[in-house]
C-alpha cells in the first residue's frame, strides 16, 4: 500500500463540523403528530364515542357527555403511548449494530462508526462489506462490485484505480450503499450523507409501511368481533326498545348511547397496538440477549422453527483459533499456549526448540504471515492481542509472533494477489524482498497439493513423491480427528508477478493444525433443541474427519455425513431422500448451502440458517429465517439476514427461538383473555335484557370497565416471561392465532363470567332486595374482580396460577392494584356520582370476590386435566 497518512484527527473534526454526520435522513420518520392523528384516523372506536358524546349533550347529559369526552381523551392517550413505546424500542433496534469503517488518520489504521466519516478520509475495505460513501478508487485488487442499489442491474461491475485524482470515470469510484462482492481497495471519500448518489435517490422515496403476517390475523380477528359486537349491540338496542314502548326522544338515545358503549366494551380496539408492543418489547428484549431483529415479521416464523442449520466456526466453536500442531519437514510440532497471547513454546518429541535454527519451520511461519490479510494489535504492554480480520489468519499471525517473526518487521513489498474465495479455497500473494520475487500460498490441503510439484526440507528443496503426499494425507487426517482445523502452505520463488504462474510448481511448507473448540455452553443449547423438537445440522468449510470430532463433542444426534464432493454427485430428488437423515454437512460451498435448504424446505422444515460470507446471501435469503454473524459476517449477509446475532454465538439462536415462542404463546393469550371478556360483557348486557332484568349495567360502567379493567391486564400479558415448558414442545405448525381450543377457553370463560355475574345481580336485587343502583355496582365489581382473576389464568397455558408466584409478571400485578384503585375510586368517593355507583357493604364484596375465584379453580381444573390449554391433543 502506498504511504497514505489520511486526515489528522483535528482536519476530520473540523470537516465533520462542515458537512455533518455521513447518515441519510429518515424518510419515514413517524412525527408524534403522526402518531396521535393515527390514534384517531382509523379508530372506528372514537368515532362512535364522540356520537355518544353528542348524544349526551342532546338529552342534556352533560356529565356524561363530559365523562365520554375524557374516555375519548384516555383512550388516545393509551393508544398513542404505547405506539410511541412501541416505535422507541424499534428505533432503538435499529441503533443496536452501527457500521463501523476502517478508516487511515494520523498515519495508523482505526476502526470509526462509519456515520463519523468525512469527505477526504481514507477508508480500506475489503470483501462484503457495504460502501459506506462515495469515494474514489486509489488503489484496488481483483475489485468487483453490485451496484443494483442503484441501477437495478445484478451483474457485478469490474473497478480499477484512478490515475488521477482529477480526471476519473464511473470504473474509478464506489457508491454509497453498493456492495463489494471480490477483492479490496484503498479508497478516498468524495461524498456522504445526503450528498451522495444513493443519498439523492433516497430524498426522492417515501418507503410505505408493510403489515406484518402477525397484524394482518390479528386485523382479521378484530374485523370478526366488530361485526360480532355491532350484530349483538344492536339487537340488545332492537330488544331494549321493545321492551319500553311506548318510546320519547329521551329514551331512544339513551339506547343508543348504551348499544354505542356496549359496542366499544366488544371491540378489540386496543389487539394491534398491543401487537406491536408485545413484538417491540419482545425484539428489545432479545436484543439484550445479543439477537438482533432485522425484521418484526420473522418473530412470529422463530416459534416455528423444525432446523437449525448452523456454521461450525464461530458459531459453535469460539472462533478464536490456535495453531497447536504443525507439520513440517515430516517432523511433527507442538506449540503451546492459547487464543490471542503471543507467549507459547515450540516443541518436537517433548523438547523445546529454536524456531530460528529450523529453516523449513522458520519459512513455513514466514509466509503464514506474509500470505495474510489480517492484523494484530498489542494490548497495552503485555503478550496479549486483538484481532482484525479472520480467526484463522489471526491464529497464523499469533504462532509467527511466538517464534518471534512479526510481519511489521519484515521488509516486503506485496506487488500482487489473488484472493482467498469458497470457490478456489486458496489464497496467493506475490512479495517482493530485498531483491528476490516469492509467492506464498495457503489454503485446503486437497487443493493446494495439486499445484505443488516440490517439497521443503531441513536440507532444501526436493521433488514432491507420491509416498510424500500419502503421509501428509495421513498427517491430515490425524490432525483433523482430534479436531484440529488444518491449513497447507506453499510457496515458491518467481522471476516476475505473473499470476498465470503463481500457483503452479509450488514448493510445499507444511500443514498447520489450529484448534478452534465447541462454546462451552453449546452442548446444552443442542441437547435443549432436542427437547423443542428442533434438529440441529453442522455446516463446515472443514474436512470430514474434524466435523466428526466436533460433532461428537457437543453431542449433535448420530446420522449420516455428506461431503461438499458428494452433495455435486446427489441430484435435487436424492438430496430430497437424505437430507433430513444428514447431521454435519463438510466441505461445503455456499451453493451447497443453498441446496440444503432448498431440499430441507421440500420435506416441509421451517428452516433457519446462519451465514457470514458474501456467498452465503442467496441460502439466507432462501431459509425461513436468515442468520448473519455481527463480529465475523460481512455487511452483504445482514443485509439480507431477518436476525444479526452480535455475539456470533449458536446458543443465542436458540435463545431468539425461545423468545419467539414466548411472544407468539404471549400474543395468544391476550387475545383469548380479552376476547372472554369482551363476549363475558356482551353476554351480561344481552342476556340481562332478554331475561327481562333492568340494565345489569350503564353505559358509563361499561366504557370505564372496557378501558380500565380490561385492556389494562391485557397490555401487561404481553409482558410475560418466558416459561421454562415453553421449549418441552414440539415446534408449532403455522396455524391462526385463535385455533379451536382457545375459541372453546373464549366461550367457556365467558359464558362462567356472563352468568355467574348476571347470578350475583339477580340475587341481590330480587333475593337481598337491595336498590338497584347497589345491585349495578355488585354486578360492576364481580365482573372487574373476576376479568383480574382471569388475566391471572393466563400467566401460563400450563400452570396452575396457584401454583406460581403473584410476581411472575410484577407489571400484571401493578395494572391489578390500579384497576382495583379506579374502581373504588368511582365507587367509595363522589366519582360515584358520574357512573351512577354506590357504595357497597363487606357482604356484597365478599360475595363479589367469593364468585370470581370461580374462574381461577374452574382453568386450574382444566389444566390439570388437559395439559396445556393452548395445544390440540
Amino acid at each position: 500500500m502506498k504511504n497514505l497518512k489520511g486526515l489528522t484527527q483535528k482536519e476530520a473534526e473540523k470537516i465533520f463540523e462542515e458537512y455533518g454526520a455521513n447518515e441519510l435522513k429518515e424518510i419515514v420518520k413517524v412525527s408524534l403528530l403522526k402518531i396521535l392523528i393515527r390514534q384517531i384516523k382509523n379508530n372506528f372506536i372514537i368515532y362512535l364515542l364522540f356520537v355518544a358524546m353528542f348524544l349526551s349533550f342532546f338529552v342534556n347529559k352533560s356529565v356524561t357527555a363530559y365523562t365520554i369526552l375524557a374516555v375519548i381523551i384516555l383512550v388516545i392517550s393509551t393508544g398513542f403511548f404505547q405506539e410511541y413505546k412501541a416505535e422507541k424500542a424499534i428505533a432503538a433496534l435499529k441503533k443496536m449494530i452501527m457500521p463501523v469503517s476502517i478508516v487511515i488518520r494520523d498515519g495508523k489504521e482505526i476502526e470509526i462508526f462509519s456515520k463519523n466519516i468525512v469527505p477526504g478520509d481514507i477508508l480500506i475495505l475489503r470483501t462484503g462489506e457495504k460502501i459506506p460513501a462515495d469515494c474514489l478508487i486509489l488503489e484496488s485488487k481483483e475489485l468487483r462490485v453490485n451496484e443494483s442499489v442503484l441501477t437495478g442491474e445484478s451483474q457485478e461491475m469490474k473497478k480499477v484505480e484512478a490515475t488521477s485524482e482529477r480526471n476519473y470515470k464511473r470504473e474509478n469510484q464506489l457508491f454509497m450503499g453498493t456492495l463489494i462482492i471480490n477483492g479490496r481497495c484503498v479508497v478516498k471519500v468524495l461524498r456522504t450523507g445526503m450528498n451522495t448518489e444513493f443519498g439523492k435517490i433516497a430524498g426522492m422515496i417515501s418507503t410505505a409501511e408493510k403489515e406484518l403476517p402477525l397484524q394482518k390475523k390479528v386485523n382479521g380477528i378484530t374485523k370478526y368481533m366488530v361485526f360480532v359486537a355491532l350484530t349483538v349491540s344492536i339487537l340488545t338496542g332492537i330488544v331494549m326498545l321493545i321492551r319500553s314502548v311506548p318510546l320519547s326522544p329521551e329514551l331512544i338515545i339513551e339506547v343508543l348511547i348504551v348499544v354505542i358503549a356496549l359496542s366499544v366494551s366488544a371491540f378489540p380496539e386496543g389487539f394491534p397496538v398491543v401487537l406491536m408492543t408485545t413484538l417491540a418489547s419482545g425484539a428489545y428484549r432479545m436484543a439484550q440477549k445479543n439477537a438482533i431483529v432485522n425484521r418484526m415479521s420473522i418473530i412470529e416464523t422463530l416459534g416455528e422453527t423444525t432446523v437449525i442449520c448452523s456454521d461450525k466456526t464461530g458459531t459453535i466453536t469460539t472462533g478464536e483459533m490456535t495453531v497447536k500442531k504443525i507439520f513440517c519437514d515430516n517432523k511433527l510440532f507442538e506449540i503451546s499456549g492459547a487464543g490471542y497471547e503471543a507467549t507459547g513454546d515450540f516443541s518436537y518429541n517433548g523438547k523445546n526448540i529454536n524456531v530460528q535454527k529450523n529453516n523449513s519451520l522458520n519459512l513455513l511461519l514466514k509466509a503464514g504471515a506474509l500470505c495474510n490479510d489480517s492484523k494484530i494489535e498489542r494490548k497495552g504492554t503485555d503478550n496479549e492481542y486483538s484481532m482484525r480480520g479472520t480467526p484463522t489468519e489471526a491464529a497464523l499471525l499469533i504462532a509467527s509472533a511466538k517464534a518471534g517473526i512479526f510481519r511489521d518487521d519484515l521488509h516486503f513489498l506485496r506487488e500482487g494477489e489473488i484472493p482467498f474465495n469458497s470457490e478456489r479455497k486458496i489464497m496467493s500473494v506475490a512479495i517482493k524482498e530485498k531483491r528476490e520475487n516469492y509467492v506464498y500460498s495457503k489454503g485446503a490441503l486437497e487443493i493446494l497439493l495439486k499445484n505443488c510439484k516440490f517439497i521443503q526440507r531441513e536440507d532444501g528443496i526436493f521433488t514432491l513423491l507420491e509416498r510424500d503426499k500419502k503421509q501428509i494425507m495421513k498427517m491430515n487426517q490425524e490432525l483433523a480427528s482430534k479436531s484440529l482445523r488444518t491449513l497447507a502452505i506453499a510457496y515458491k520463488k518467481i522471476k516476475s508477478p505473473d499470476k498465470d504462474y503463481f500457483e503452479k510448481e509450488l514448493v510445499f511448507l507444511g500443514l498447520v493444525g489450529m484448534e478452534d473448540p465447541p462454546r462451552e455452553e453449546v452442548k446444552e443449547a443442542i441437547k435443549l433443541c432436542y427437547t423443542a423438537g428442533i434438529n440441529v445440522k453442522m455446516i463446515t468449510g472443514d474436512n470430514k474427519e474434524t466435523a466428526m470430532a466436533i460433532a461428537k463433542q457437543i453431542n449433535l444426534k448420530k446420522g449420516e455425513i455428506l461431503e461438499g464432493w458428494e452433495l455435486d454427485e446427489l441430484s435435487d430428488k436424492e438430496l430430497f431422500k437424505v437430507v433430513k437423515n444428514t447431521v454435519v454437512f463438510a466441505r461445503v460451498k455456499p451453493e451447497h448451502k443453498l441446496r440444503i435448504v432448498k431440499a430441507l424446505k421440500e420435506n416441509g422444515e421451517i428452516v433457519t440458517m446462519t451465514g457470514d460470507g458474501v456467498n452465503d446471501a442467496p441460502a439466507l435469503k432462501e431459509s425461513h429465517i436468515g442468520v448473519a454473524m455481527g463480529i465475523g459476517g460481512t455487511d452483504v449477509t445482514r443485509e439480507v439476514a431477518d436476525l444479526t446475532l452480535k455475539d456470533d454465538n449458536f446458543v443465542t439462536i436458540v435463545s431468539a427461538i425461545k423468545e419467539g415462542r414466548t411472544i407468539f404463546n404471549n400474543i395468544q393469550k391476550f387475545v383469548t383473555y380479552q376476547l372472554s371478556c369482551n363476549y363475558a360483557e356482551l353476554f351480561i348486557i344481552f342476556f340481562g335484557i332478554l331475561l327481562g332484568l333492568p340494565l345489569p349495567l350503564l353505559a358509563l360502567q361499561i366504557l370505564f370497565m372496557n378501558l380500565v379493567t380490561d385492556n389494562l391486564p391485557a397490555i401487561t400479558l404481553g409482558f410475560n416471561p418466558s416459561s421454562q415448558d415453553v421449549m418441552n414442545k414440539k415446534p408449532r405448525k403455522k396455524s391462526h392465532i385463535l385455533e379451536k381450543k382457545l375459541i372453546y377457553l373464549i366461550i367457556i370463560a365467558g359464558t362462567i363470567i356472563g352468568v355467574i355475574t348476571l347470578g350475583v345481580f339477580y340475587f341481590v336485587l330480587n333475593v337481598l332486595n337491595q336498590e338497584l343502583v347497589v345491585a349495578r355496582t355488585t354486578a360492576l365489581v364481580t365482573l372487574i374482580f373476576f376479568e383480574i382473576a382471569h388475566a391471572f389464568n393466563f400467566r401460563s397455558f400450563r400452570k396452575r396460577v396457584l401454583n406460581r408466584s403473584p410476581f411472575v409478571n410484577k407489571y400484571l400485578v401493578y395494572a391489578s392494584l390500579i384497576s382495583l384503585l379506579a374502581t373504588f375510586l368511582i365507587i367509595y368517593t363522589p366519582l360515584n356520582k358520574v357512573f351512577e355507583t354506590s357504595p357497597i357493604g363487606w357482604l356484597n364484596l365478599l360475595i363479589a370476590f367469593v364468585a370470581s375465584l370461580i374462574i381461577i379453580f374452574v382453568f386450574d381444573i382444566m389444566k390439570v386435566k388437559k395439559g396445556d390449554l393452548s395445544q390440540e391433543k
